[in-house]
């Protein structure tokens, strides 16, 4: 008896609202003990008032017009392309590959083509100017900054191919340049011919044992056995500067120096090629008359003018990087130069 009357009273106490179980109310049915003050239940079911009868949203939504017809008979539409919106190369075993600047720009019908400009230009003109003054004080002297242009050749050949890092290829165009300096100097000027196409044809060799060595796919091996090639015979026909006369490199240099400085200048294409060409020639004639060229310095700068702005234009192409213009588009043009300079020597000696 005194179990259940402490039964009673529990239920009737201040707490008999409290069923922690759920066993004697819902939270649907749920109300608040008389003479409490009403409020709002947040466990109500919001779908017993309106059972059987669809939900009707009051107010517009984000859904409100965009469902109009159901979502699985609205046909497939492709969402639009955006200008330029980004493309995929072809498939391949590595997975589709987003297209280059450079093909875009071709879709898109601008030019691929970024000029070094005049920062690079600047130190293309110093590299030439220590190049004209060392030709007079020796070969030993002139083999300083001939190196420099070496070593800044193979590097930046590999990298405007896009292949970097490449330490075994400019470590061996670079030392290939090396070899054919120390065969110049040690077989002299008159047998510069030979001491430089040995160590070419030597080079070309060993570049293609190393691809065969290599373990990459037949097309990755055919391009880096082209960029070693490449960059190998640059940094040994760079040797040519060795093998000509002091005149002639002094003259040759000073000009490349001044063409790509006009190059440089913001001129259109056309006007600054006919201005670079008619400076270099001034002052390959200038420097030809301080030499035994005399007026035939004229020639020999424009000559070799011509083949400075072709390695000018090659370090340009594809979108180059900061590094490109700061490596291929400060020593290519000294570079291609080069020959120029060594068989225009001989010619006018």
């Amino acid at each position: 008896m005194k179990a259940l009357s402490d039964q009673q009273s529990y239920e009737g106490g201040p707490y008999s609202g409290y069923d922690p179980y759920g066993q004697q109310r819902t939270p649907g049915n749920w109300a608040p003990p008389p003479g409490q003050p009403q409020f709002p239940n947040p466990y109500a079911d919001p779908y017993g008032a309106q059972q059987g009868t669809p939900q009707q949203w009051q107010g517009q939504t984000w859904d409100t017009q965009n469902h109009a017809v159901p979502v699985a008979e609205q046909p497939y539409t492709a969402p639009p392309a955006a200008e330029p919106e980004p493309a995929f190369g072809p498939a391949t075993l590595a997975g589709n590959a987003r297209i280059t600047d450079a093909q875009r720009a071709r879709l898109e019908g601008r030019s691929p083509v970024i000029e070094p400009g005049i920062q690079p230009a600047a130190l293309t003109a110093l590299l030439g100017a220590l190049l004209a003054v060392a030709a007079p004080l020796g070969s030993y002297a002139l083999v300083v900054p001939l190196v420099l242009l070496q070593a800044v050749t193979a590097a930046g050949w590999f990298r405007l191919n896009g292949m970097w890092p490449a330490r075994q290829g400019i470590a061996l165009a670079f030392l290939g340049g090396l070899v054919a300096d120390a065969a110049v100097l040690a077989a002299g000027r008159e047998q510069a011919p030979v001491a430089i196409l040995g160590p070419l044809g030597i080079w070309v060799l060993l570049a293609l044992v190393l691809q065969l060595r290599s373990h990459a796919s037949p097309d990755e091996r055919m391009y880096g056995l082209m960029a070693t090639v490449a960059s190998s015979a640059l940094a040994i026909l760079a040797t040519g500067y060795l093998g000509a006369s002091p005149a002639a490199v002094s003259a040759g240099a000073a000009a490349v120096a001044v063409a790509v400085l006009v190059r440089a200048l913001p001129m259109p294409t056309p006007v600054s090629v006919v201005v670079s060409l008619l400076a270099a020639a001034g002052a390959g004639f200038a420097v030809g008359g301080l030499t035994d060229l005399g007026s035939q310095g004229a020639a020999l700068g424009a000559g070799a003018a011509v083949c400075a702005l072709i390695g000018h234009r090659v370090a340009s192409y594809d979108y180059p990087s900061r590094f490109v213009h700061f490596t291929a588009g400060v020593a290519l043009p000294l570079a291609a130069a080069a020959p120029a300079v060594w068989l225009l020597g001989r010619v006018f000696a």
